[in-house]
């Protein structure tokens, strides 16, 4: 059988075709130097090279027994086209044999050309194709090994590739693409009218969302702005230099300017000067133009009112704060839109906030706002709350202390005389309570405000108010115990203060109506105490809901809810009874005696009379 192949393949040496032969050495000649080229630059494997080096693997063995179709180029066209059937016969066998791979119809028709066709991928450098087969001749000549066999990491690399590149053709589940930073929300518009949104008064972001960064409110262009940025960063970098110049200098006490700084000063000086004293005719109508145009909508116009050098100091602050807005916005402590404000920072706590409250929409939109907690005005920034802190003489709420027992303290705050103040408060209250409705419209209120001094001055725990003039004779319209201070005893105790007052009035009192959550758990709470109270220092055996009511001066609505709740109202023989549960009242008696005398309301610690009219 040996004989017989190498017999073959000598035949077929000897009478080839030349004119197709050559065509397919040429093309075996591509095979072999695309592969060494892929070889040598160690890259991965596509299907298309497996496919080439498949195919060469499946050539080689008739290159190496005779290579017929360089003998048929020697031997000439005319015994070419005799023998080439022949040769296309003894090849066929020779190709089974050495690569064991069964060979197709297509493959083995020496008829027909096109099967010894390889359709090679086209490289990405751009050369003629006499110079990609001089490369292919000068690579075959350098290097004679055969092709190598795809092993099993070739095909792996070969099917992870495969998998990304379908990867890259299926963009579905790719995000959709953006034109502007992630983090904007584009449902956001600038409040300014007229504004498109784009640009930002630091030059540094394609969009804005506020008054702070639009430049279109500060008088100015998007190219403007960007044009100010190049020249601030030039400035800065100016100034980074000739503090580095200088840092070899001796740090004294009474130092000498440098001439760099006379230099500095005396421009400015110079430049202070040359500004104008007042403004024409012709400014003075443009700046009430644009104010009667534009309103509060848009920055006044600034220009001659103070030097050109002072002005641009102004523009310089404007940005830096814009930007340090945007950075707290981009780190999710500025909200966008809700108009939420997420946290206060109230003496040395930091409050988070639970509802809406409606603070102007420059202090709103902020997420943080800063609080003095003596006077409760708000601060856009820490700086300015230090400052305030550091000039503000009060030390406790406005109005008349009423009532002091240790370091606990009530002030009764007239809506009238202090009005700001009290909408302050009603503010800073709506941020804790979901069904406040009133918020400036504090005149026809009184507010109780309690409060624990230390040395440092006298800090809210909370309040009540209530109208002066009640024709259902509401003692609480709002009450509110703050956060850093529940679960303490303090709401307790300011419920119990305003049944106090209602018995100096000699008045029966009710909470207004709709009550919160908290504020009927609380009010649940102290009702159930002043009739446990009442029901185990009562002797008699015969028991009056209004005599309940004058000695404790609760309404007797609330009397029966509570008398309902606890089980202790039953219907019997066409009469309502009052059942004395002991094992209620020894609970209650266990839980006073735990908790003991600390916060309570002593009626000796007040110090008031009812007032008189409005």
């Amino acid at each position: 059988m040996g004989s017989l192949l190498n017999k073959s393949l000598r035949t077929a040496g000897s009478s080839s075709d030349g004119t197709e032969d050559s065509d397919f050495s040429a093309d075996l000649e591509h095979v072999k130097a695309a592969v060494r080229a892929r070889r040598r630059s160690s890259t991965r494997l596509t299907r298309a090279s497996l496919r080439l080096s498949q195919s060469s693997q499946d050539n080689s063995s008739s290159l190496r027994s005779g290579s017929p179709a360089a003998a048929a180029h020697d031997e000439g066209p005319d015994s070419a086209a005799e023998s080439a059937p022949a040769a296309a016969a003894t090849a066929a066998p020779a190709s089974v044999f050495s690569s064991g791979r069964r060979i197709t119809r297509s493959q083995q028709g020496a008829a027909n050309p096109k099967a010894k066709r390889y359709h090679l991928r086209q490289s990405r450098s751009s050369g003629s194709d006499t110079e990609a087969n001089a490369d292919a001749k000068q690579g075959a000549d350098q290097d004679e090994t055969p092709p190598r066999t795809p092993t099993e990491e070739d095909e792996r690399l070969a099917k992870e590739l495969s998998l990304k590149e379908a990867a890259a053709h299926d963009l579905s589940h790719r995000p959709k693409r953006r034109r502007f930073h992630e983090s904007y929300n584009f449902n956001m518009k600038c409040p300014t009218p007229g504004c498109n949104s784009l640009g930002h008064l630091t030059g540094r972001h394609e969009r804005h969302f506020s008054i702070s960064g639009c430049p279109l409110y500060h008088n100015l262009s998007a190219d403007e702005c960007k044009g100010k940025a190049t020249t601030r960063d030039k400035q800065s970098e100016e100034r980074t230099l000739s503090h580095r110049q200088d840092e070899n200098r001796h740090s004294t006490r009474h130092q000498a300017p440098t001439e760099g700084q006379q230099r500095y000063k005396d421009k400015v000086t110079e430049l202070r000067r040359k500004r104008n004293s007042g403004l024409n005719k012709e400014q003075k109508e443009k700046y009430t133009e644009h104010r009667q145009s534009h309103g509060t909508s848009r920055e006044p116009l600034l220009e001659n009112i103070t030097s050109d050098y002072d002005l641009e100091l102004f523009r310089k602050a404007q940005a830096r704060a814009s930007e340090d807005l945007e950075k707290l916005r981009l780190a999710g402590q500025v909200s966008e839109g809700s108009n939420m404000i997420k946290t206060i920072v109230f003496g040395r706590f930091e409050l988070d906030t639970w509802y809406h409250s409606p603070y102007p929409e420059e202090y709103a939109r902020l997420g943080r706002l800063f609080m003095c907690e003596f006077c409760l005005k708000y601060m856009k920034s820490q700086t300015i709350l230090r400052r305030h802190m550091a000039k503000c003489v009060w030390k406790h709420p406005p109005g008349d202390e009423i009532y002091r027992k240790g370091n606990i303290s009530v002030f009764e705050v007239d809506g009238k005389k202090n009005k700001i103040y009290c909408q302050n408060l009603c503010l800073l209250a709506k941020l804790f309570l979901d069904h406040k409705t009133l918020y400036y419209d504090v005149e026809p209120f009184l507010f109780y405000v309690m409060t624990e001094a230390d040395n440092t001055g006298c800090h809210l725990v909370g309040y009540f108010s209530k109208e002066k003039n009640s024709f259902l004779n509401y003692n609480v319209s709002c009450i509110l115990t703050m956060p850093q201070y529940m679960r303490q005893g303090y709401g307790k105790m300011l419920i119990d203060f305003s049944y106090l007052l209602s018995k100096v009035e000699e008045k029966v009192g009710s909470p207004e109506r709709p009550l919160s959550d908290l504020g009927l758990i609380s009010y649940r709470s102290y009702w159930k105490d002043v009739l446990l109270r009442y029901l185990n220092s009562f002797q008699g055996k015969e028991i009056s809901i209004k005599e309940i009511s004058q000695e404790t001066a609760v309404n007797p609505v609330d009397i029966v809810s509570t008398l309902q709740s606890l089980q202790m109202l039953k219907y019997w023989k066409g009469k309502h009874l009052v059942l004395k549960r002991q094992d209620l009242i020894d609970d209650w008696k266990a839980k006073e005696t735990k908790r003991g005398n600390g916060k309570t309301i002593d009626p000796t610690a007040l110090k008031w009379t009812p007032p008189k009219g409005t």
